[in-house]
């Protein structure tokens, strides 16, 4: 055969095999509607869902959804975790934990934190497809973020959270939410889920029994008002339901908080999911329901569309019981399916930009320098006497205490793996290194247990030095979620003291004379008057993430000011707490707490001065109005640093049950010595209204007194 009829028979062929392929791609399009990504989503999913057997829609309302191959339906598996990064999945950048990001105060910070979040989420689940696998914590719909109101700071999930304010919640939520879910107009990033709703922080032992019973005044006014903000500015697609019940119906259950506030009123557009094991919760521990069919067909009929856990496959019993009729279940499948294409699970990776993010954007330079940055804007300067930061003439530094050198106290819980975490002592070796500083160590107790020869040796190095950084407090090993540490299953603390070995530790390093700066590990209030008053400086460092220990290096020793501020009341002893099984806020956080804190919520020290001028008013607090708070904020000190201005309110007339004073406005600002700079601030609409007994919110017919800083003015009336 002639060379040249050989090279055209061998082109036909290919030509002919190319074609046999297009066929071959193209049936399943048109076979398979839901498969043609040039079809509007609402008409795939409904084909989708109409070609489906009610055991194969039912199979796929749990978390760990099997695969439907004659459909083309891979599996999935819903529950993912990325509270502060990607978690349970590796190594990738681990974020200071929740209550630290709030403590920045930065909305715009917190988007970035979200969308290296999010790329690295988007890169991890393409790599895992890419190895065939597509279990638990390799997906793209995540279990974050946690917006529970921080009501008490026994609760041992409350570092999750960002903190005991509405607005401040509500608004590091929203930021998060954008940063996660992205702005492509055809395909969402990755999938939020705000949880757990609703009237949820507490107590740990009993959340799967515990009937939280709240004042419709309260709902209204404190455990509502962010998750309607998560629906309706961040666009949050998920929602999650808590184990509890509230005022007799648990909330998986519960149509009033789901059907009819969550999606009618506020207009959530997505999923509702349950937390883990929760229907089995209403039937087994709540005593709800008869059993699993039955407590099954209730939620769904609530409006719970995913189930983690098993218990929903006994939707089919339940729908050939009559519990329910399949068109419910074709309802939640239809949500569920939508959500998955809207990630683009079902289009080619070429359609979707989101796909082509590389895999090395996980645990990044880039990454890793955003989470110093983010470590140090978390830190929080409760009290400075001088001390701060370190002056060149200290050189000899003993670094003591139990969280010193702690992994645990850098991550949290809900956590990813960083690669190379830098403890606080580490942190601080490194910028001794640079500056000639000696450092000596010594561990001095454990954080619950003391031991006299290691307290021995913490005195003796601390003799030794020019300074002492003692660092105390807690890792998520005493502060968490049920059963998550054995030494501690109930997750919640009893009090909210220091551990008694650990005060004994401070005491005897004081009493050497050497100044002692402590640095305070955890997730929430802690009360230490004593140290307050003994201590030359003290700072809360959270748990701060894989470039922790750097940060706290950064800030000791004056290369970063420290701009954090509280975003809970520190109290000064347990005793100020009402019981913690009583859900109403009177005496709780610092919106009706009338007793004096050791530090109020919004607090932090910086390294420089500033002064507040020229508050001025623009616009009333009528409907469809915000009014606009503008100051003139001046850095009087002599280097740069960081001020976050807070505009409070009261009201006149409000009423004992009303808040002393609410969060209305905040911004973060960055000022060198002797610039100024106009602010503005345009007031939240919900602290500008009264909320009624029976929950009702509606404007204020008296007058709206705001506070910035020492200023005070009245809003126009209407």
């Amino acid at each position: 055969m002639f060379p040249s009829r050989l090279r055209l028979l061998t082109v036909l062929a290919t030509a002919c095999a190319a074609a046999t392929l297009t066929l071959q791609a193209q049936a399943p399009a048109q076979q398979r509607p839901w498969l043609d990504a040039d079809r509007p989503v609402a008409q795939r999913v409904e084909a989708l869902v109409r070609a489906m057997t009610l055991e194969e829609k039912v199979s796929q309302m749990v978390d760990q959804a099997p695969a439907i191959d004659r459909l083309g339906v891979p599996a999935y598996g819903w529950w993912n975790e990325a509270l502060h990064g990607v978690a349970r999945a590796g190594v990738a950048t681990v974020f200071p934990q929740a209550i630290a990001l709030a403590a920045t105060f930065d909305e715009p910070l917190m988007e970035r934190v979200a969308t290296a979040i999010s790329d690295e989420a988007r890169a991890k689940h393409h790599e895992f497809v890419r190895q065939g696998q597509r279990g638990r914590y390799q997906g793209l719909t995540f279990f974050s973020p946690n917006i529970n109101i921080f009501r008490d700071p026994r609760w041992g999930r409350g570092h999750e959270t960002y903190g005991e304010d509405p607005v401040l919640t509500g608004r590091m939520a929203v930021a998060f939410i954008h940063g996660m879910q992205g702005n492509d107009p055809t395909y969402l990033k990755t999938i939020t889920t705000a949880k757990h709703y609703a009237v949820h922080s507490g107590p740990e032992a009993v959340r799967h029994t515990f009937d939280a019973k709240v004042s419709p005044r309260d709902l209204s006014e404190t455990y509502l008002p962010h998750f309607e903000r998560a629906v309706r500015d961040g666009g949050v697609m998920s929602v999650m339901t808590a184990y509890n019940a509230v005022d007799g119906v648990p909330v998986s259950g519960n149509k009033p908080l789901l059907d009819d506030l969550l999606r009618t009123r506020w207009g959530l557009k997505g999923y509702v999911v349950t937390d883990c094991g929760a229907i089995n919760d209403m039937w087994r521990r709540h005593k709800y329901s008869a059993d699993a069919a039955v407590a099954s067909a209730q939620a769904v009929q609530a409006g719970t569309d995913l189930e983690c856990g098993n218990d929903f496959k006994r939707l089919t019993t339940a729908v050939e019981r009559g519990l329910l009729p399949e068109s419910d279940i074709d309802r939640a499948v239809t949500r569920l399916f939508t959500a998955r294409m809207r990630l683009g699970m079902f289009d080619p990776a070429e359609r979707v930009a989101y796909a082509r993010i590389p895999y090395d954007v996980n645990d990044s330079a880039a990454h890793r320098t955003l989470n110093r940055e983010v470590a140090r804007k978390s830190l929080v300067l409760l009290e400075n006497h001088g001390i701060l930061p370190l002056a060149p003439t200290v050189k000899r530094i003993s670094v003591i205490g139990p969280t010193a050198d702690d992994l645990d106290a850098l991550i949290g819980n809900y956590n990813g793996t960083p690669s190379a975490p830098i403890t606080i002592v580490e942190g601080l070796r490194r910028a001794a290194a640079s500056r000639n500083v000696a450092v000596t160590t010594a561990r001095g107790s454990d954080i619950t247990r003391g031991t006299p020869e290691a307290k021995t040796e913490a005195v003796r190095v601390a003799r030794d030095s020019d300074a002492v950084v003692l660092v105390l407090g807690l890792t998520a090993r005493q502060e968490g979620e049920e059963g998550e540490d054995k030494s501690n299953p109930g997750g919640d603390r009893r009090t909210i003291e220091l551990p008694a070995p650990q005060m004994e530790l401070f005491d005897a390093v004081a009493a050497t004379g050497t100044p002692v700066v402590v640095v305070l590990t955890g997730g929430s209030a802690q009360a230490i008057p004593t140290i307050k008053a003994r201590a030359k400086a003290i700072l809360m460092a959270w748990y701060p993430g894989g470039e922790g220990g750097g940060a706290v290096a950064d800030v000791l020793f004056g290369d970063a000011d420290p701009g954090g501020r509280l975003p809970l009341t520190f109290y000064a002893s347990t005793r100020d707490l009402p019981p913690f099984s009583d859900y109403s806020m009177r005496e709780r956080t610092y919106r009706y707490f009338s007793g004096t804190p050791l530090w109020s919520f919004g607090h932090g020290r910086s390294y420089t001065t500033f002064r507040y001028a020229d508050l001025r008013v623009d616009g009333a607090a009528s409907a469809g109005t915000s009014p606009v708070v503008s100051l003139t904020i001046t850095n009087t000190g002599t280097r740069s640093g960081d001020e976050v201005v807070m505009a409070y309110v009261t009201h006149d007339g409000a009423g004992e049950q009303a808040p002393l004073k609410a969060l209305a406005a905040f911004r973060r600002v960055t000022l060198d010595a002797g610039a100024s700079a106009r602010v503005t601030l345009p007031l939240d609409a919900e602290p500008l209204t009264i909320v009624d007994a029976d929950g009702t919110r509606h404007p204020t017919t008296g007058r709206i007194t705001v506070m910035v800083g020492t200023l005070k003015t009245s809003l126009p009336s209407r």
